[in-house]
C-alpha cells in the first residue's frame, strides 16, 4: 500500500497524540501518507499548525487505505465513504468497546507490517435501506451496523410491523426495532436482548426494543430476505428511523422502511490472526 489517508477523530485523540506517532511509524516504514478530518469539526475548534490536513473526498478516489482513529462511532462513519470508493479501512481504537478496530493506541507498531504485505482483508456484510412514501423515496443509504426504527423520546410504545419477503414476522408494541447486521449483532441489538453472531456470518437480526409483548424475541433472517417495517395504528404519532446512530429521519403513517443486503460489503484490514472469540472475551471481560 502506497497511499495512506489517516482520519483522526479530534475529539477522542487529544491533541493527535496518536496520529502523529502513526504518521512516523508508516513514514519511517516508507509509505506516503494523508491526514484526513474524518467528519466537519465546529468553527471554534482550531488545527494544530503544525499538522497539514487535506480534503477526505480529494484524496479518497487515490487512496490504497483509510487508517481510521477513533471508536466504533468514527470507524461506522468512515466505512460509508470509504466503502463507496472501495478503500479498505483499518481502525485503531481511542474509544470504550472498539469492536471493529484491528489495533489498540498501544499495537500502533504493528503498522509497519502493512510495507511488508502483511495483512489480511476481512469482507463485512452491509444492509440497503430505503424509505419509501406513496411513490416518493424518501431516504437511502448503506450501513455497516445496524438500521433502527424507535418511538423517539416520548414516553409511549410504537407499534410496528414487520415482514420477511412480504409475509408477516412479527408485531412490535415497545420502544422499537432493531435490523442489524452480524457486524452490529454487538452493539445496540446486543444491549436490547440480541445475540452475538460471527461477523463472517451472512444473516440479518431482527432485535424488538423492550417490547411490551413477553412473546416477542430476536429472529435472526436469511441475509437472502427483504425486510419491511411499517407503522401501524399510530396515525396521529411518528416514528424515527436511524442509520449507524446517524441523524434521525421522521416517519409518517404509511412510510415504508426496506431493508436488505447491500451490493457493497465493507473491507477491514487486519493485521493479526486474533480470532473473533478472542476479540468478545477481551472486550466484555470484566475488570
Amino acid at each position: 500500500m502506497k497511499n495512506i489517508i489517516l482520519t483522526p477523530n479530534p475529539y477522542r485523540d487529544k491533541n493527535f497524540q496518536t496520529v502523529r506517532s502513526a504518521l512516523q511509524i508508516l513514514k519511517n516504514a516508507g509509505l506516503s501518507t494523508r491526514l484526513c478530518l474524518p467528519f466537519e469539526v465546529e468553527r471554534s475548534y482550531e488545527l494544530p499548525k503544525d499538522l497539514r490536513f487535506s480534503r477526505l473526498d480529494r484524496e479518497l478516489p487515490n487512496a490504497e487505505l483509510v487508517i481510521c482513529f477513533g471508536g466504533d462511532g468514527t470507524i461506522l462513519h468512515m466505512a460509508k465513504a470509504a466503502t463507496r470508493r472501495g478503500v479498505p479501512v483499518l481502525g485503531v481504537n481511542i474509544g470504550t468497546m472498539g469492536f471493529m478496530a484491528e489495533l489498540e493506541s498501544t499495537e500502533l507498531e504493528k503498522l509497519a507490517d502493512l510495507a511488508k504485505g502483511e495483512y489480511t482483508l476481512d469482507s463485512r456484510m452491509m444492509l440497503d435501506v430505503t424509505v419509501q412514501r406513496e411513490r416518493d423515496i424518501l431516504f437511502h443509504d448503506i450501513c455497516l451496523n445496524d438500521v433502527v426504527v424507535t418511538k423517539g423520546t416520548v414516553a409511549r410504545i410504537v407499534h410496528l410491523a414487520v415482514q420477511c419477503d412480504g409475509v408477516p414476522a412479527m408485531e412490535i408494541g415497545g420502544d422499537g426495532v432493531i435490523l442489524a447486521t452480524p457486524t452490529g449483532s454487538t452493539a445496540y441489538s446486543l444491549s436490547a436482548g440480541g445475540p452475538i453472531v460471527e461477523p463472517e456470518a451472512r444473516t440479518m437480526l431482527i432485535t424488538p426494543i423492550c417490547p411490551h409483548d413477553m412473546g416477542s424475541r430476536c429472529i435472526v433472517a436469511s441475509d437472502k430476505r427483504t425486510i419491511t417495517v411499517e407503522m401501524i395504528r399510530n396515525a396521529r404519532r411518528n416514528a424515527y428511523l436511524s442509520v449507524d446512530g446517524g441523524k434521525a429521519v421522521r416517519l409518517n403513517m404509511g412510510d415504508v422502511v426496506t431493508v436488505k443486503k447491500s451490493q457493497m460489503e465493507t473491507k477491514l484490514v487486519r493485521l493479526s490472526q486474533r480470532s473473533f472469540y478472542d476479540v468478545v472475551s477481551a472486550k466484555f471481560k470484566k475488570p
